[in-house]
């Protein structure tokens, strides 16, 4: 029960459709396990609500919510729900972010509405909720934000936009930990490498017209540490780790969970 009588908001707590567990489930299940309140905010009530009823099947305490990360409004609101619902916000998790789904591409390729809604969706969401809950954990003294990036933002990577906003999200972080540190307000971003969720292996074999297998296959191959993907388990550990007081002389923390892929060089 390392999160025991902790408010927790996971944004993107639903997940494409596909096999297995998405990173933001995995995540909204794992603080569920260890003691947190959880509010799972998705796009789509209905998937939010799913993680709702699997963590309510483990007796865990749990509230869907439906918002527009792409929009403040929304996300004020997302933020004023679970402080007027549990009086707290300890935990920020941010995990939505598109890549193929939202339109990215190559350069020559990526089209202007494409490149803003990427933007909208994976960098100016996560500003903004740390904007509106910054005041609460101020007040607080305390609290952690947990920004998901990626791999893609310090490897190669094809696609433009995703790229480009994974990576900002690092510097981002970098800044509220320090800007918050004397708050006691902590703030750390993961890398996930290559991950088996849907929104990774199932969006690519629909976008590349392959079987999920062979997408599978071929993502494993690339893999150093025993060729396998990661799991949305992984990323959830990690961010247990973060959210907790295990962590708590950790900030401004990027930290890769890859595989070993971070490693590699040439």
């Amino acid at each position: 029960m390392r999160l025991k009588d902790r408010v927790a908001i996971v944004v993107g707590a639903g997940q494409s459709p596909g096999e297995g567990i998405g990173n933001g489930r995995a995540t909204a299940l794992t603080f569920a396990r260890e003691g947190a309140r959880v509010l799972c905010v998705d796009h789509h009530l209905e998937s939010a609500q799913e993680t709702v009823d699997l963590i309510a099947a483990k007796q865990g305490t749990a509230v869907a919510f439906k918002a527009d990360v792409t929009k403040n409004a929304d996300i004020k609101a997302m933020v004023a729900d679970a402080h007027g619902r549990w009086g707290r916000v300890d935990i920020l998790h941010n995990n939505v972010g598109v890549s193929l789904s939202g339109g990215d591409a190559e350069l020559l390729d990526i089209t202007e509405e494409a490149f803003d809604r990427c933007v909208a969706i994976n960098l100016k969401s996560c500003i903004l909720a740390a904007k509106h809950v910054l005041p609460i954990m101020r007040q607080q003294n305390s609290g952690s934000i947990i920004n998901i990036s990626s791999m893609a933002a310090i490897a190669t990577y094809p696609y433009v936009a995703y790229k480009a906003t994974k990576s900002a999200m690092i510097a981002f972080t970098e800044q509220l930990a320090y800007q918050n540190a004397q708050y006691g307000i902590r703030a750390n971003v993961i890398l996930p490498g290559l991950m088996n969720t849907p929104m990774a292996v199932d969006t690519r074999a629909r976008e590349f017209k392959k079987t999920r297998a062979e997408v599978e296959a071929e993502r494993d191959s690339k893999v150093p540490l025993r060729q396998k993907m990661g799991t949305g388990w992984d990323v959830a550990n990690a961010a247990l780790f973060l959210a907790s007081d295990e962590a708590s002389f950790i900030t401004g923390v990027t930290l890769p969970v890859d595989g070993g892929a971070s490693v590699r060089r040439g």
